[in-house]
């Protein structure tokens, strides 16, 4: 009889967490603006002629298609289609080698907004933002997409691993990545609260600066008890106040 009960309280444990993650996941679905919409945006702000990168397209029309820059280029190496439309047919990690190099482009080549939407594992993010910075302009942005999961279970280790309350929804790891470079002197930072958390940051412009030490080991529970402040989460109206006001 214990044993019977037992099993039906972990049976009402799973449910209720089932429930909660796929609410969340449909609150964060109906968030509003979309990532392409504030990198539009940045590249207005800048009010010249253009020159856009996007690492991890997979689809064109989900961002790449949407964006109104002079000049753009994608990346990626195509793993996840069977029809691979981007720029350039590489991992993040070759492309920007072969930047280095000038195989790619020109070496002198640099970028007004680069968003990062490839791999969502903290160590490949992180490496994508401190090559990006490399090649950004000087009053460039960086556009970093899944920065803020709304579960532990979007926040998994790994994307294959479906069988969990996020099913399919994957954010990765990313927010580390974006974490650590908010506590980094060099550079000011904000998460705009929408379509899975939209990171940004820049080294000229002041919206949002360094984040003391904290969560020295990553733990998604300390992560997601003090998000707001972790990632200076604002919605898009205050980051563009913030940014017309405290740059004009």
């Amino acid at each position: 009889m214990l044993r019977k009960n037992f099993k039906k309280y972990l049976k009402s444990i799973r449910s209720e967490e089932f429930l909660v993650t796929q609410e969340k996941i449909k609150l964060e679905n109906e968030k509003l603006p979309y990532r392409w919409e504030i990198i539009n945006y940045l590249l207005s702000f800048l009010d010249r002629e253009t020159t856009y990168l996007e690492i991890g397209v997979r689809n064109p029309d989900d961002c790449f298609n949407k964006i109104k820059a002079s000049t753009k280029f994608s990346v990626d190496p195509g793993l996840e289609t069977d029809n691979n439309l981007a720029s350039f047919k590489v991992t993040s990690d070759e492309f920007f080698k072969g930047l280095i190099s000038g195989d790619f482009l020109k070496k002198d080549i640099k970028f007004d907004v680069i968003f990062i939407d490839g791999l969502h594992l903290a160590d490949q993010a992180e490496r994508d933002i401190a090559h990006s910075f490399e090649f950004l302009k000087k009053d460039g942005f960086i556009v970093i997409h899944d920065c803020n999961p709304p579960t532990f279970w979007t926040a998994r280790e790994k994307f294959d691993y479906h069988f969990t309350p996020a099913e399919q929804n994957w954010n990765g790891t990313t927010w580390k990545a974006f974490l650590k470079w908010r506590m980094n002197n060099s550079v000011q930072s904000c998460c705009i609260d929408t379509d899975w958390g939209v990171g940004i940051l820049s080294k000229h412009y002041t919206f949002g600066s360094k984040l003391e030490d904290v969560n020295p080991f990553y733990e998604y529970h300390v992560f997601d008890n003090n998000r707001k402040e972790h990632l200076n989460l604002v919605d898009f109206e205050e980051f563009k106040t913030r940014l017309v006001s405290e740059n004009s």
